[in-house]
């Protein structure tokens, strides 16, 4: 009997350590609520997307491109044809695209100011946040390069500093608000462009980018040069537009779809040979529809 009950207690001492054993492996998160070896691997939280394909609200803030400069009237704006939010069909706004045309009436808005450069952008965005829009539109940083010389171009480090304070004014008061921007576009390609066209060379002698665009017809070393320096801000204005924006979740860049499209004579303004024409404002709306649109995984 004695022999039996050593047994028993035996038993009952391996059946407690085993318990004892399957239950420390829960405490430390190895099965009791299902998610251990061998366990169906338990679904995520889905998180909801922070870019809405589908916003139902636009303002735009920009400079000359934003608002039509002389795709109608020669050293005019006409926001009517403006490629984030004319009412132009012949344009077909992103804002037509997005909203629809009799709500892109009503629920967008256009900041933009020829001449404006990055430093006005700030003063833009609290316009803009006023309307409470669900997605800002930015086209800035050509007339930072566009200057009367290459020593008056803005510093990248301003252009830095300028471009952050615009995205910290229109988060002080839209935290929610998406913001699409444009990258700035190859003004060397717009005066290749636009060189052969004798009335847009006499446009240009008005005032129109006079670093990229003075002596138009000069090839010497020092004319090639001062173009050469023109690009080269502008490529890093753009890096500059992608490495800020991509800090903010609610920022999307066009990854240098503007500064890579091909402008060709028919996209640019028959007045001046160097803004967007109707065309060209039509081509604009295309990519931004595109990359507003696009669905990142």
């Amino acid at each position: 009997m004695r022999k039996r009950n050593r047994r028993v207690r035996a038993v009952l001492a391996v059946v407690t350590a085993a318990v004892v054993g399957v239950s420390g492996c829960d405490a430390l998160g190895g099965g009791g609520d299902g998610s251990g070896p061998g366990a169906p691997a338990r679904a995520k939280p889905s998180r909801a997307p922070l870019w809405d394909t589908s916003p139902a609200s636009i303002a735009a803030v920009g400079d000359s491109i934003t608002r039509g400069f002389d795709a109608c009237t020669v050293l005019q704006d006409c926001p009517e044809v403006s490629w984030a939010t004319g009412a132009s069909a012949d344009v077909n706004s992103l804002a037509v695209r997005l909203l629809g045309a009799s709500k892109a009436a009503t629920h967008s808005w256009n900041y933009a100011v020829t001449g404006a450069r990055m430093a006005d952008l700030a003063g833009q965005m609290t316009q803009a946040a006023a309307e409470k829009p669900q997605l800002v539109t930015v086209m800035a940083g050509a007339n930072d390069a566009c200057r009367a010389s290459t020593r008056a171009m803005t510093s990248v480090v301003d252009f830095r500093a300028e471009f952050q304070e615009a995205l910290r004014t229109l988060r002080r008061a839209l935290p929610k608000a998406q913001v699409y921007v444009a990258s700035v576009p190859n003004l060397k390609r717009l005066w290749s462009q636009g060189r052969t066209n004798a009335l847009g060379k006499r446009i240009w002698k008005l005032g129109i980018c006079p670093s990229m665009l003075g002596d138009a017809d000069a090839l010497d070393a020092a004319a090639t040069a001062r173009r050469d320096t023109v690009q080269r801000r502008v490529e890093d204005y753009n890096k500059v537009l992608e490495e800020v924006c991509v800090k903010d979740e609610r920022c999307r860049f066009d990854g240098g779809a503007v500064y890579g499209f091909r402008f060709g004579t028919d996209q640019l303004s028959h007045w001046d040979w160097f803004h967007p024409s109707m065309d060209g404002q039509a081509r604009l709306a295309e990519i931004a529809y595109r990359k507003v649109t696009e669905k990142v995984s």
